[in-house]
């Protein structure tokens, strides 16, 4: 399923963005969907996921109590709310999509992803 991020933009330490992931020509809801970024020079970490329901949700402990993880079946949308951001949190942020059980958390659970969207975030 053809997944499409937006919302990355640049912004200063304290601020906000938040991201979307929309599908085109399919629907989400029975999709696990997540989000992972990379930074210059690192490998890509998990950020945030959300169970196909919306149940269920796992967070980064970099990121918890910060960043929240929604979606709206309705709309085939899922989004990152990106609150108090820090330089650190300065990435590509990838979304992406899993009809398979299993740990949220786990890149490898993920078949499905958007080409990624970039966030800058100054001190």
């Amino acid at each position: 399923v053809p997944l499409v991020e937006s919302g990355g933009g640049k912004v200063q330490g304290g601020g906000s963005l938040r991201l979307s992931c929309a599908a085109s020509g399919r629907t989400l809801s029975s999709y696990a969907m997540a989000w992972f970024r990379q930074a210059p020079g690192k490998e890509r970490d998990f950020v945030a996921a959300i169970s196909w329901s919306g149940g269920s949700t796992v967070y980064a402990d970099s990121v918890k109590g910060r960043f929240t993880i929604s979606r709206d079946n309705a709309k085939n949308t899922v989004f990152l709310q990106m609150n108090s951001l820090k330089p650190e949190d300065t990435a590509v942020y990838y979304c992406a999509g899993s009809v398979y059980p299993g740990s949220l958390n786990r890149e490898s659970l993920y078949g499905y992803w958007g080409k990624g969207t970039q966030v800058t975030v100054s001190s």
